[in-house]
């Protein structure tokens, strides 16, 4: 089974760009200009086996793509519910699956092995996803649920390793 990376959405312009739903902590590397990325698509759909990037931007907090293979937005719209995925023979450790049932009532701690808090649930967002901690202060704080904010998921405890002061916005709003 094939890891999806994205899925393509609808096109963007008229020069073949598409939007994509990201799957990937990862995208700046995933989609750097010139990789090869396989795809998934119906059968009989015409979509290239595999698609080149072009080019990748963000607009309005939505990922861009353009790919060497599809030059116009007729292309583009060809392109839609077809899914960007990683072959399952490419080693990867970053996209791991985890089930909410799996995480709730994890014990987390600071990268220091400090406890903060427990998980408490987890969001599933059209971007990436979020995990829901209950701080020991009883402060509900939320955390992207990628590889550089948790680095380590384990069977009794998750990692976290937020930007400085995100725990604070949340703590500001309750007093």
């Amino acid at each position: 089974m094939n890891v999806v990376l994205a899925r393509i959405g609808k096109p963007h312009g008229l020069r073949g760009e598409v939007t994509v739903q990201l799957h990937t902590d990862d995208p700046e590397t995933r989609f750097a200009v010139g990789s090869v990325i396989a795809t998934e698509a119906e059968p009989g759909s015409g979509v290239p086996t595999s698609l080149t990037i072009a080019s990748t931007r963000v607009h309005r907090g939505i990922w861009l793509l353009t790919f060497e293979e599809i030059p116009d937005r007729t292309g583009a719209e060809s392109l839609r519910g077809t899914r960007l995925v990683l072959p399952e023979s490419t080693p990867t450790t970053e996209d791991e699956a985890f089930y909410e049932e799996d995480l709730v009532g994890l014990e987390v701690r600071d990268t220091s092995g400090q406890r903060v808090g427990t998980v408490s649930g987890l969001e599933i967002g059209p971007a990436q996803d979020r995990l829901v901690l209950m701080l020991d202060d009883g402060t509900t704080a939320y955390v992207p649920f990628v590889k550089r904010i948790v680095p380590t998921v384990a069977d009794d405890h998750v990692v976290v390793d937020p930007p400085p002061g995100l725990f604070d916005l949340y703590r500001e709003g309750t007093e």
